[in-house]
């Protein structure tokens, strides 16, 4: 009933920039905190940025300054802009919210399917 969906991934030569969507949509009450995570195989999954519903974000160290997490809350929408790509940046990448269905004191963390970002050196 609460879905996120991910999409902008793909393939990017080092130093190029992707862009990253995450469009929340169901029986949405309120958006609470959002965020990107990602995960390379073999490794545990990491902090990429979050931002809050008043804005204030957090990355983050290894994409400090080369990444941008902006969402609007009019459209129940996140996006991740990611610059300067590193091959060490490839893993598939996770949006998640802490979403208070409508209607309800329904509150829990949501997740989407992922979407593989893949940087060549």
């Amino acid at each position: 009933q609460v879905q996120l969906v991910e999409s902008g991934g793909g393939l990017v030569q080092a130093g190029g920039s992707l862009r990253l969507t995450c469009a929340a949509s169901g029986r949405i009450g309120t958006i609470n905190t959002m965020g990107w995570y990602r995960q390379a195989p073999g490794e545990p999954r990491e902090l990429v940025a979050v931002i809050a519903s008043g804005g204030s974000t957090n990355y983050g160290d290894s994409v400090k300054g080369r990444f941008t997490i902006h969402r609007d809350n009019a459209k129940n929408t996140m996006y991740l802009q990611m610059n300067s790509l590193k091959p060490e940046d490839t893993a598939v990448y996770y949006c998640a919210a802490n979403i208070r269905k409508r209607l309800t004191t329904d509150t829990r963390d949501y997740w989407g399917q992922g979407t593989q970002v893949t940087v060549s050196s």
